[in-house]
Order: structure tokens, then C-alpha cells, then sequence
């Protein structure tokens, strides 16, 4: 199949047939070059990365998983550099093409992974999600997207950034594909039963520009409508800003512990926004550290109060359409901020989170999230399915 959308890691494409006769028999998945593939370098995004790393000699435990059921991988995508990024673009590889918003970026770091799915290439697609990257992408290229409850998944063979955070998650375009791909990765079956309570996040909503959180209104009073009972209740008490501040602190910091040895060894080459991350990392004072462990014990502390067995909630995936390809970083530092004010709760709760695609603000996607108590996965999936249901 042509990549003309340059979503696709350069070189030789990668092809490993699914088993026949599985549940996913006849779908195509693409891997994030964080992925391992036996017999193929993971890249991570950066091409020093695999200078002196075996190549490795079996597949992640997610990309096995895809195979066992019967889907092809036909190929790994392009990343942000070791998934330090939130827009996709990529000093090395370039940006992938997001077919649904031309000349705008596709969300990162699994920005192949989302690009090829929304240019009809495969049909579901492999990511990671630490910071939002998934969610944002799947928000920037109207897809279906999941960050799994933290922990849920196994991360055997797959590149870490932030371990308290990391996560990996899958995209599609459409609710049935991604209620197939999403009852195989969660090993259940996608229930019937629905939530029967639904909070909307006011301040999530007040936060995100002004026609995003319009543009979405239909499709939270037909949520409202299919879930039977809603209510609104502020989701950040201290501000989605202080939020946004701790996991900025502790996931800069802990990748900093992970690449700390590469890169005193190996001194590699960085776009300069992921150095900079990585040095901001390792100079996050002991005392600031702290401050940011107890705010995320209340972010997980809210949460949990506000996600009771039965109960979900939805907030706009992230405050803005997807930004321009190639503008300064003057320009992309505040958006980047402003994005994970939306996006915190993920790395510090661990709950899981489902984008939902539908609405467009001029033309461009943005996606509604719904989030739900630990462990209620499959029951968002099937809250995305049955809302697709009734448009």
C-alpha cells in the first residue's frame, strides 16, 4: 500500500500476516515505532536511538495480542521523538499528513498511528498515551481513540516514557471496529449495559475555546439522552492549570530518569522542544517534586469521588481544532500548555478515557471524552458504540 501521507516509518515496510481464523481476521493494524516487531529496530522517533540496541527478537505483547486475533500489521508508524511531544511533528521523520485537517498537524505522539487510520490505510492502529497521545490525536483527526485504565495493559515490548503514566491505547474509525479491536486488547466482551449517570465538567468546558465547547453541545445533550440522568460539577476544583502544572512536573521528570543513561552515554541528537523537555526534567527541584505527588493524590482523590460505579463524564478532548503544521514554538508552547490542562487527569488518575469523534469546528474535528471509574473500559466502549447508534 503507497504511504503518500508519510505516516509510515521510511524504509523497507514491515508485513506480518494475523492468524487465520480469529476475531479480528481481515483488519489491518499499523504499530507506533515504540512497538517492538521481531526482527525490526524500534526507533522511537529518533535515529540514535537504536544505534547499539538489539534488534528485537519477538513482538510486543500488544502487537502479538493484535496478531493472535487475527489482524495483519502492515507496518510501523512515525512517533515524536521517544513520544515527547503533543503535536506530531517530527525534526527527523517530518509530520504526517492529517487527511482530515490539511496543512494542520495530527496530534502526537502517536501521530502515524492516528494519520493512518483517519487516510483509510489500516484499520486500526497501535499507540501510546502518557500525556494525551492518544486522545489528542484521535481529537485532531476525528477518530475513535482509548487511553486504557493505567495498568490494564501489558507494556511488555513497548518503549517507555513516564511509567506512572504510560499507557498504551488504539485508534479507529468507526464503533465497531473499535468495539472489536478494544474486546480483544481488554480481553471481555463489550457489554450492553450502559452508565446510568453522566457529569459534564463545566470548567473543561469553559476552558476549551468558545465554538469547540458550542460545537459540542449536540452531541452532549444526545449523551445526556441516551445515559438518562446528567449533571453538571466543576471536575478541577484548584484549576485545571495547577493540575496541568504537577503532571508537567512529574513527567518531565521521569522521563528524564528513563533516557538519563542514553544520554550521558550516547549524547544523541533532539529536536530542540524534546531537549528542552528532558532538561527541564532532570532540574525539577526535590521540594517542587513534592508538591506535585500530593496534587496528583488529588487529582486521583476527585476523580474517584466524582466516577462511582455507573457514573461517567464527559469534557471536549481538547480545548482547539488541530494548530497549523510548522509555526514557531513561541506560537505551539501555550498550546501545548493549554492541552494538558484538559489532558492531566489521565497521567495522574490513570481512569480510562475514550475521544469520541462527530462534531468539526470550520471543517476540523475535535473530539468529546468520556472518562469512567477504573476498570469500566469495555462499558465506555460500549457508551461509544450506542451513542454512534443515534446519530
Amino acid at each position: 500500500m503507497t504511504d503518500d501521507i508519510g505516516a509510515f516509518v521510511p524504509g523497507p515496510r514491515v508485513r506480518v500476516e494475523g492468524r487465520t481464523g480469529g476475531p479480528l481476521q481481515g483488519l489491518t493494524f499499523a504499530a507506533k515505532d515504540l512497538f517492538d516487531v521481531a526482527g525490526v529496530p524500534t526507533g522511537g522517533g529518533n535515529h540514535d536511538w537504536p544505534t547499539g540496541r538489539p534488534v528485537p527478537s519477538r513482538h510486543s505483547w500488544a502487537v502479538q495480542t493484535l496478531l493472535d486475533a487475527g489482524a495483519t500489521l502492515i507496518g510501523k508508524t512515525i512517533t515524536d521523538e521517544v513520544s515527547l511531544g503533543i503535536l506530531g511533528e517530527n525534526a527527523f521523520d517530518g509530520t504526517p499528513v492529517n487527511t482530515r485537517a490539511p496543512g494542520r498537524v495530527p496530534g502526537g505522539s502517536s501521530s502515524g498511528s492516528a494519520a493512518a487510520v483517519a487516510a483509510g490505510l489500516c484499520d486500526t492502529a497501535l499507540g501510546t498515551d502518557t500525556g494525551g497521545s492518544v486522545r489528542v490525536p484521535a481529537s485532531f483527526c476525528g477518530l475513535y481513540g482509548i487511553r486504557p485504565t493505567h495498568g490494564r495493559i501489558d507494556v511488555t515490548g513497548m518503549l517507555p516514557q513516564a511509567p506512572t503514566s504510560d499507557t498504551t491505547g488504539w485508534f479507529a474509525r468507526d464503533a465497531e471496529t473499535f468495539a472489536r479491536v478494544s474486546s480483544v486488547m481488554l480481553g471481555e466482551a463489550i457489554p450492553t449495559v450502559l452508565p446510568t449517570r453522566l457529569i459534564v465538567a463545566v470548567d473543561a468546558f469553559g476552558f476549551a475555546d468558545a465554538n469547540v465547547a458550542a460545537a459540542l453541545q449536540p452531541m452532549v445533550k444526545r449523551l445526556a439522552t441516551l445515559i438518562g440522568s446528567s449533571r453538571e460539577e466543576v471536575m478541577a476544583p484548584p484549576g485545571l492549570s495547577a493540575w496541568a502544572r504537577a503532571q508537567r512536573m512529574l513527567q518531565p521528570v521521569e522521563a528524564y530518569n528513563t533516557f538519563k543513561s542514553w544520554l550521558d552515554e550516547r549524547n544523541p541528537r533532539f529536536a530542540f522542544s524534546v531537549a528542552k523537555a528532558l532538561v527541564m526534567g532532570s532540574l525539577v527541584p526535590p521540594a517542587e517534586q513534592a508538591w506535585a505527588q500530593l496534587m496528583r493524590q488529588e487529582v486521583r482523590a476527585r476523580v474517584a469521588y466524582l466516577l462511582p460505579a455507573g457514573t461517567i463524564l464527559c469534557l471536549p478532548t481538547t480545548p482547539f481544532p488541530a494548530p497549523l503544521v510548522g509555526q514557531a514554538l513561541s506560537v505551539l508552547d501555550p498550546l501545548r500548555d493549554r492541552i494538558t490542562c484538559l489532558c492531566a487527569q489521565g497521567g495522574h488518575a490513570g481512569h480510562p478515557q475514550v475521544s469520541l469523534p462527530g462534531t468539526t469546528v470550520d471543517g476540523l474535528p475535535v473530539g468529546l471524552s468520556i472518562i469512567g471509574p477504573r476498570g469500566s473500559d469495555a462499558t465506555l466502549v460500549a457508551v461509544a458504540k450506542a451513542l454512534e447508534a443515534t446519530t
